[in-house]
């Protein structure tokens, strides 16, 4: 893999995000400046976005929100949400977005309340979002520290065969190679999923997170 400058990395960053975002009228208006973005990358991660990117320009937008929603909305093996690998629906995963909420906060990086629509900010988009145009070594610790999460969501994808796993393969290749026991955490959570519950406990998401008031 050719080396990618912090620059490369940003852009790739940055339009794997936008393009792992609804499919709204705004991000269509935007994809021949992306596709000009991605023109100046490296061959082996510029060229899989480009073919993304003319992807959804070639896509009837009705075609591309159905193909979305079935894609990211209805399967849980293609969640964005990035704790959901590694923490299932657990009290563990509502501690995690605290977490990753707090090194946002940090770096004044303010989500919108919940109430809004906002994403979770363990949501692949805002992460990368936030390792684009904030903060990029904080925001390559997040990727590296949830790795088994973006790698599962890029396999499943490929073996879907969706068009998106164009960006998710893209995001890994600004990221230092697997090592081993990334890889066996990889192989170990595609083989069991996601944990379950603890009995008697109901999944936790904290109020500073989901907005709710105690």
């Amino acid at each position: 893999m050719t080396a990618l400058s912090p620059r490369d990395i940003a852009v790739v960053r940055q339009v794997a995000g936008l393009v792992l975002g609804y499919p709204d009228s705004e991000l269509l208006a935007r994809l021949p400046l992306l596709r000009s973005a991605v023109g100046g990358l490296p061959a082996p991660v510029g060229g899989p976005l480009a073919g993304l990117l003319d992807h959804l320009v070639r896509t009837q937008p009705e075609v591309l929100a159905a193909d979305y929603v079935a894609t990211f909305d209805l399967s849980r093996r293609h969640a964005l949400h990035l704790t959901y690998f590694t923490h299932g629906d657990t009290r563990k995963r509502g501690l995690a977005l605290l977490r990753i909420k707090q090194t946002y906060r940090r770096f004044g990086y303010v989500l919108a309340d919940s109430g809004d629509g906002a994403e979770l900010p363990d949501h692949l988009a805002v992460v990368l979002e936030f390792a684009a145009t904030v903060d990029a070594g904080a925001g390559t610790r997040l990727l590296l520290e949830h790795r088994a999460g973006l790698e599962l969501l890029g396999l499943a994808l490929t073996e879907a065969g969706s068009p998106y796993a164009a960006a998710t393969s893209a995001v890994s290749a600004t990221l230092p190679p697997l090592r081993g026991s990334v890889r066996e955490a990889i192989v170990r959570l595609a083989a069991e999923g996601p944990p379950g519950e603890e009995v008697g406990l109901d999944p936790f998401v904290p109020p500073e997170i989901s907005g709710a008031r105690r």
